[in-house]
């Protein structure tokens, strides 16, 4: 699941991968990528609700589900509302951190953890953005930031496995820890070296670390 305003694009390096392991789905949901614009505003529970449908449409029972940023939380509100549709959740780079529920400090965090991502993620950063319109980036920051997480975390009944990067400027390691424990079935893995956006920087590594996991 994709991350704030992005698109699907960019988890394709990790889908490439998982392909020859299991089937992959990687959605654009409403209102991003080549999905369609909503005219309505979207709220988190929207999007959530948008997965459950799109599963019903293809008649997936179940599935496992890896999020980055933002797509943690629209996965995390969807393994809270629709729970018999989850086998197994991986939270990558979780957000928010309360500690830095503002959109300052979200913009100043960014914009460090920038500097050490792949160069070729900032191109497609914009490309998406300029595809939803600034109209829907504020939207979906509002969205991001107000989302209490937290207390939907004790609620998900599937494994879940978050896993941080070492080097990740908009997850600490203390949120990554709180994320942990408040899931009744939570594990932490932390890859050195590694920044925010692993599905895109280091795919083969990152599917290498969760297959056992997800028991592929």
């Amino acid at each position: 699941m994709h991350g704030f305003v992005l698109a699907s694009d960019y988890m394709m390096p990790i889908a490439h991968v998982l392909a020859p392991l299991c089937h992959v789905y990687a959605l654009d949901l409403p209102g991003y990528g080549r999905s369609d614009k909503p005219q309505h505003g979207m709220e988190l529970s929207d999007l959530a609700d948008s997965v459950a449908e799109w599963m019903g449409v293809l008649k997936l029972r179940t599935a496992h589900f890896i999020g980055n940023s933002f797509g943690c939380q629209v996965i995390t509100e969807f393994a809270a509302r629709h729970a018999h549709l989850v086998g197994r959740l991986v939270l990558q780079g979780p957000t928010v951190d309360p500690k830095a529920r503002t959109l300052g400090k979200q913009i100043l965090r960014l914009l460090k953890n920038s500097r050490i991502e792949s160069p070729g993620l900032g191109r497609v950063m914009l490309r998406d953005y300029w595809r939803a319109g600034l109209r829907r980036i504020l939207a979906t920051a509002r969205m991001a930031l107000h989302d209490t997480v937290e207390a939907k975390l004790p609620r998900i009944t599937a494994p879940t496995l978050v896993v941080r990067g070492s080097r990740d400027v908009l997850v600490s390691q203390e949120w990554a820890e709180r994320v942990t424990q408040l899931l009744p079935r939570g594990q932490l893995l932390v890859l050195p070296g590694l920044a925010h956006t692993i599905n895109y920087t280091a795919p083969v590594r990152f599917v290498e670390a969760i297959r056992p996991f997800l028991q592929l």
